[in-house]
C-alpha cells in the first residue's frame, strides 16, 4: 500500500540549493488535510500531472479544496478527502545567490584585426533571485525538466556564455585591448540577459568578467609579436646573433679559433673570434645594401691593397705583377691576373 505523505517540507542546510523537490524520486501520495510547511526564505509551489496548481508562502498550509480548488474535482468529495492523489511540491529559495561561477567550457575562435584569428577562454561571477517562483518553476522544472540546483547552474551558465560570445563578436576589438572593457563587456552581457533572466522567473542582479584569456597558442603568438617590437630592426639584430654565435664557437676548444689548439692562447682566441664576427656583420651589412667591395691587388713587398689591375703598388712604388688578387667576396688572395675566385668563383675583373 503506498504511504500517504501527510507533512512535507524541506530544510536546506548548506543554504545552496536554488530548488528541490519533494518527494525527491517523483509524485507522492498526498490526500486533502496534507499539510506543506514553507520557511521564510522558501517559496513552494504544488504540482499534479506535471501542472502548477498554487504557490505557498512562509508557514504552515493545510491542503484543502479552499486553497486547491481544482482538487474538488480530482479526488471527489464523496470519500472525505481520503483517496489518495499523486502530487509533488517545489520548494523554491528565494534568497540572493552570490559569487556563481560562469565560464566557457571550451575555447572559442574570434578574430582579431592585429593578431588574427585567436582562441580565447573568459570567465566570471553572477549573482541572481528568484523573483517569481511560479513562473521560474513552470519555465525550469515544467519546460526543462530540471530539478536539481546543479543542472540549474549550468543551464544559467551556457546562457550567459551564449550571450557572452556573441558581445565579444561585435567588440571588433584586438584581445590585447580587452583587459580594459572587462566592465563594459560585463555590464553589456547583462543587459542581454535580463530578458532571459526574466522569462524564466529570474532577475539577474550583477555579472561581472573576471578574465579573457587566450590559449596556450594564441598567448605564444602574443610574445612573439611583444618580442619583434622590443627587438626593433630584425636586420640589425639578425646581424647581432649571428655576430655573437660566431664570437661564442670560437672561444671554444675545437671551434672557429683554431688558434686556441695550436696553443697561441685565449686572448688570441677571442681576438680571432671577434675578428670573424666583424667580418660576418660586414658581409651582411653589404649583402644587405647591395654594395659589392672591388677586388684589389696586394703588394708583395708592403702589404697594400691596390686597385685590380694596378701594375706598380701606390705606397712603395714595387711593382705588382707578381702580387696577389683579393677577392671581394670572401676574401681568398689569388695569383694576379686570375679573373675569376679559386675559392667561390666571384668574378675579379
Amino acid at each position: 500500500m503506498p504511504r500517504i505523505i501527510d507533512v512535507v517540507e524541506f530544510l536546506d542546510n548548506t543554504g545552496n540549493e536554488i530548488v528541490h523537490r519533494e518527494p525527491p524520486d517523483g509524485p507522492g501520495d498526498f490526500r486533502l488535510g496534507s499539510q506543506v510547511i514553507v520557511r521564510e526564505s522558501q517559496r513552494a509551489v504544488f504540482f499534479r500531472d506535471g501542472k502548477s496548481l498554487d504557490v505557498f508562502g512562509p508557514g504552515r498550509h493545510t491542503i484543502t479544496t479552499a486553497n486547491i480548488p481544482i482538487l474538488a474535482s480530482i479526488i471527489g468529495l464523496a470519500t472525505s478527502g481520503k483517496s489518495p492523489f499523486p502530487a509533488e511540491v517545489i520548494f523554491v529559495n528565494m534568497r540572493e545567490f552570490l559569487d556563481q561561477k560562469w565560464g566557457t567550457p571550451e575555447p572559442i575562435a574570434f578574430r582579431d584585426p592585429e593578431l588574427g584569428m585567436v582562441r580565447l577562454r573568459s570567465f566570471g561571477t553572477f549573482s541572481f533571485v528568484v523573483k517569481d517562483p511560479s513562473l521560474f518553476v513552470n519555465g525550469i522544472v515544467g519546460q526543462q525538466g530540471i530539478y536539481t540546483t546543479s543542472a540549474l547552474q549550468n543551464y544559467l551558465r551556457s546562457i550567459i556564455v551564449a550571450k557572452m560570445t556573441d558581445l565579444l563578436g561585435e567588440q571588433k576589438k584586438s584581445v590585447l585591448d580587452l583587459p580594459s572593457l572587462y566592465n563594459e563587456i560585463g555590464a553589456g552581457t547583462k543587459a542581454q540577459l535580463n530578458d532571459d533572466f526574466a522569462v524564466i522567473g529570474l532577475n539577474l542582479k550583477a555579472l561581472y568578467v573576471n578574465a579573457i584569456t587566450p590559449t596556450e597558442e594564441t598567448a605564444k603568438a602574443i610574445d612573439e609579436r611583444a618580442a619583434m617590437g622590443a627587438i626593433g630592426d630584425m636586420a640589425k639584430y639578425m646581424q647581432f646573433k649571428a655576430a655573437r654565435a660566431i664570437g661564442d664557437a670560437a672561444q671554444q676548444p675545437g671551434g672557429a679559433s683554431g688558434a686556441m689548439d695550436a696553443g697561441i692562447g685565449l686572448g688570441a682566441g677571442v681576438g680571432l673570434g671577434a675578428g670573424l664576427a666583424g667580418m660576418m656583420a660586414q658581409a651582411m651589412q653589404q649583402a644587405q645594401s647591395g654594395a659589392k667591395a672591388a677586388p684589389t691587388v696586394i703588394c708583395p713587398n708592403c702589404g697594400t691593397a691596390n686597385p685590380a689591375g694596378a701594375r706598380f703598388c701606390n705606397s712603395c712604388g714595387a711593382k705588382l705583377a707578381g702580387g696577389t688578387v683579393k677577392c671581394p667576396t670572401c676574401g681568398t688572395e689569388n695569383p694576379a691576373g686570375a679573373k675569376f675566385c679559386s675559392n667561390d668563383g666571384t668574378k675579379l675583373s
